[in-house]
Formats: C-alpha cells, sequence, structure tokens
C-alpha cells in the first residue's frame, strides 16, 4: 500500500477549523491531549498542547503577554505582529495546513489558532523526559569523557556540535514512519563528506515506507543495510560523541534517530568494528600494543574452538610438539554435542545475565560457575578441555567492541563447528572459504567491507594494524572520497 501525504488548508472559519483539528487530534478521547478555549484582544484563540511535552513555565509567560493585548494591537497584519512582537519565543513557525498541524502538534510543539490569522502559528516550546548524558556501558574507557548519547534527538545533535565547531557541519532534518513520524537527522560535514555517499544514504531513508520505526535505529538500519539474512553488520552504532565526532572529520555520514542513545555511523567496513576509543587514549605503542591484542582475540573468538575440534578429530594433522592438544579421554557424550550444549549454554547465561536484576547478577555467576564450571566436568558431561577453548572464545567475544559483529562471529563459530563435524577438514575449509567470500562480496554503501585489505591499501591497511600518532595521519581514507583529503 502506498501512503498518500493528505492536506487540509485553512478555512478561515475559526469555529471550523477549532473543530477539525479536535476531530484530528481526538481532544475528547486522549487525556494527554489538551485544547484551552482562549479569549484574548477581542479574539477567540485555540491552543493544543500535548501535557508532558508543553513546558508549563513558557506557557504561562506567553498567556499573560497574550492577555495584556487590546483589541487595536491586532487590526492591522495581525499574524506578523504576534510573530515579530507580542510572542516573545525563540522557535516560532506558522502553516496554514491542519494536517501538518497535526502532525507538529503530536510531535511536541504548541499550536495557537487565532480568529482572523490565516495561518497557525506553532510554538516549539517542547520539551522531552531524558536521562543525563552518562558514560555508556558497552564503550567505557579508563581515561576520557563520560557523558555518552540519550534518547533525545536535539541533546545528541548538541553533544555533536559541542565538539564540532565547523561551519560546513549540517544536521538535515527528515521523517521516517507514516504514523510513528520518527524525526532523523543526517549529520556530515559538507566540506569533506563525499556528496554522492551523502545522497545515497537520504536516499535510502526517503525510501523507507513504514508505519513507523519501534526499534529506532535497529529498524531503520534493517531498510537501509540490505542483507536481511546475512548477520555482519553494515553499519557502526556508537553511543559516545567523541567516537561519532572523529567519524566525521574522517568523512563519515551519521544518521540520528530520535528516541534512540545510538548514533550510526555510515559507511562502515568489517575493520571500524574492532576499533575502541581505549586505543586513543594512550600513547600511541600502548594502544598499537591494545589493539594487537583484540585483534588476537577476535581471531581466537572465532577460530579456536573449530580449530580444536578438527584436531581433536584428526590428531595426526598435529606436529609431535603438540600432541597435547586434544581430550585425553572422549567421555561419553560426543563432542560435537558437548560443544553445542555449553554453547548454547553460554548464550542462555548471556540472556538471562540481561533479564537478572542487578542485585542478583553476582548469585547468578556463582551458580553458573559450579554448575557449568565444576559438577559438569566431574559427572563427566563436559571434558575439560571444551571449557578452557570455550572460555577462550567467550573472553574474545566480549573482547570485540561491537556488539553485533560480536554475535556474527558466534555464528560463524557454531557453523564451522557443525561443517567440521558432519565433513571433517573439508567441511572445515569450505566453511571457512564461504565466510570470507561472504565478507568480500559485502558493501556498505558501495564501499568494499573488507577494504583496505580487499582491495588492497597500504596506508589504509597500515592503519588498521597499528595505531599510529595522529600527527603522522595526515590523510583521511581514500575510500569515503573526501572532498578534503588531508587533514
Amino acid at each position: 500500500m502506498t501512503w498518500t501525504k493528505h492536506t487540509k488548508k485553512m478555512s478561515g472559519n475559526f469555529d471550523e477549523d477549532i473543530a477539525y483539528l479536535k476531530n484530528r487530534l481526538a481532544v475528547d478521547k486522549s487525556f494527554d491531549l489538551i485544547f484551552l478555549d482562549l479569549h484574548y484582544a477581542g479574539r477567540k484563540i485555540g491552543l493544543f498542547l500535548v501535557d508532558g511535552f508543553g513546558k508549563d513555565d513558557i506557557m504561562l509567560f506567553l498567556m499573560k503577554f497574550l492577555s495584556d493585548l487590546e483589541p487595536e494591537e491586532l487590526e492591522e497584519h495581525p499574524l506578523d505582529k504576534l510573530l515579530q512582537k507580542y510572542i516573545p519565543y525563540v522557535e516560532l513557525g506558522k502553516t496554514d495546513d491542519l494536517e501538518q498541524v497535526v502532525d507538529q502538534v503530536l510531535s511536541g510543539p504548541t499550536a495557537l489558532v487565532v480568529e482572523g490569522v490565516p495561518e497557525v502559528i506553532m510554538i516549539d516550546s517542547r520539551t522531552y523526559p531524558v536521562r543525563g548524558p552518562e558514560e555508556p556501558d558497552m564503550e567505557r574507557v579508563v581515561r576520557g569523557s563520560r557523558d555518552g548519547f540519550v534518547e533525545t534527538i536535539i541533546f545528541n545533535c548538541a553533544l555533536i556540535r559541542r565538539r564540532v565547531r565547523d561551519s560546513s557541519l549540517r544536521m538535515e532534518y527528515l521523517q521516517v514512519g507514516r504514523r510513528s513520524k520518527t524525526d532523523i537527522s543526517l549529520c556530515y560535514l559538507e566540506e569533506i563528506a563525499d556528496p554522492h555517499i551523502v545522497e545515497r544514504i537520504k536516499h535510502a531513508l526517503k525510501k523507507i515506507d513504514t508505519d513507523g520505526l519501534p526499534m529506532a535505529e535497529k529498524t531503520l538500519e534493517e531498510f537501509v543495510g540490505g542483507r536481511h539474512w546475512n548477520p555482519f553488520p553494515t553499519v557502526r552504532y556508537t553511543e559516545r560523541p567523541d567516537t561519532a565526532a572523529a567519524h566525521l572529520y574522517e568523512g563519515h555520514v551519521l544518521v540520528i534517530v530520535d528516541g534512540s542513545p545510538s548514533v550510526i555511523i555510515t559507511p562502515c567496513t568489517f575493520w571500524h568494528h574492532l576499533q575502541h576509543a581505549e586505543e586513543y587514549r594512550n600513547k600511541p605503542l600502548v594502544g598499537a600494543y591494545l589493539r594487537l591484542v583484540r585483534f588476537l582475540a577476535v581471531w581466537a573468538s572465532l577460530f579456536i574452538l573449530p580449530l580444536w575440534y578438527l584436531f581433536a578429530l584428526n590428531p595426526e594433522l598435529l606436529p609431535a610438539q603438540l600432541s597435547y592438544i586434544g581430550p585425553s579421554e572422549m567421555g561419553t557424550v560426543p563432542l560435537i554435542a558437548q560443544i553445542l550444549i555449553i554453547e548454547l549454554g553460554m548464550d542462555m547465561l548471556r540472556m538471562a545475565a540481561i533479564h537478572t536484576p542487578t542485585s542478583l547478577g553476582t548469585a547468578l555467576g556463582l551458580v553458573a560457575a559450579i554448575l557449568i564450571g565444576d559438577v559438569a566436568v566431574k559427572v563427566g558431561l563436559f571434558v575439560p578441555e571444551i571449557i578452557l577453548y570455550l572460555a577462550i572464545a567467550a573472553i574474545g567475544t566480549f573482547s570485540t567492541p561491537s556488539y553485533e559483529l560480536s554475535l556474527a562471529n558466534r555464528l560463524v563459530r557454531i557453523v564451522l563447528i557443525i561443517l567440521t563435524a558432519l565433513f571433517g577438514i573439508p567441511g572445515f575449509i569450505i566453511g571457512l572459504l564461504v565466510f570470507i567470500l561472504l565478507l568480500l562480496r559485502m558493501q556498505s554503501f558501495n564501499v568494499p567491507y573488507l577494504w583496505p585489505f580487499i582491495p588492497f591499501n597500504y596506508r589504509g591497511m597500515r592503519d588498521v594494524l597499528i595505531r599510529a600518532p595522529m600527527p603522522l595521519k595526515n590523510r583521511r581514507p581514500t575510500i569515503l572520497h573526501p572532498e578534503d583529503p588531508d587533514r
């Protein structure tokens, strides 16, 4: 079904326009939609607002100004006088489309309908319930800023502007969702970002045809990212304003969705998901070391368990020096069953930890450690080596900065284990090739997912592997085709 945008121009009859707005806003059916029937300066005035969005002190202040008006003060050009003189507020607008008035009132602004005035005055005095800009749980740093994005788009844009005081910073406003009409901001540096990438992202956002975005940025990503059954993320999320600002200076485009504390960074590659702000909060050599350790942890989370299982099934593949790898006793339960049971058990434990109150988290950890780590081994359900290697894989999973990438890697690990169990060495090799081909075929807004590894770019690959000193990073990534390539 194609949605057609309706318009309804003001009739010029005050009572008729008020009746239309009251009907469309269902003032009599919703307790939080307020209509005030006022009479100032010899004219009938209607005020529409959502309780909880309008600021009481500002409304009281404006009503006091209006009550002091005399009829003769609004005899000539009443609209211009109200906007320019008698309504002392910063964010004012006007429209003669009553459907647009309905949309704006439901978004938060207050509508002022004045008898004899051909347009409705919109007063944007809204305020949203919002928490403080606390440090994000998933992107903590030892030393650095402690503020993070919140659920209000205006605050998030302000947090970015605080760090990017550039006259070319653009915050373009869009609305997505036929019914939700979710506010979205497209954020980029006009003098740096590739205009083709900006237009491509803007076009993808405008093509979205849905009732609403109930899960905010995640629903948005599924519309613009494509490849719905591919587990690897084609955009990066961040809740840190400093991380978002750093990507703006590289030439990326941000998508800020109202109601979400996560900002979408586009386009992105596989390697963007392996970077963390902590690397840039330390000296270059320390940052390079931390990045190397993180890479090793991520590769371990992917391959250490499938490789151990492959060697356990084919001990002849191991040199004599590594002959100790593999279980000394196979146990009563097949190895593949043990691995899958403990993989599923780890996911159950992770989900239980999310749903468990903080005060009970320690108790949950003790129960899991006793049942899985001790009793399960003693009764012969698990081979001790499986616990060791799965623990290493779990540590690598939790060391992955991107939560979405860690979940995708977990699925790849399970698939590799199953293929190895079914087909042995050929299954592991085929699974590995399919994994590499999957990443090779992926793109994020026409940017190759594995760049700068494939296609190879020396400077880009150097920056991926080594946390270079900031004075030496004097060029922006060439794959983004920045308007200004020099930093």
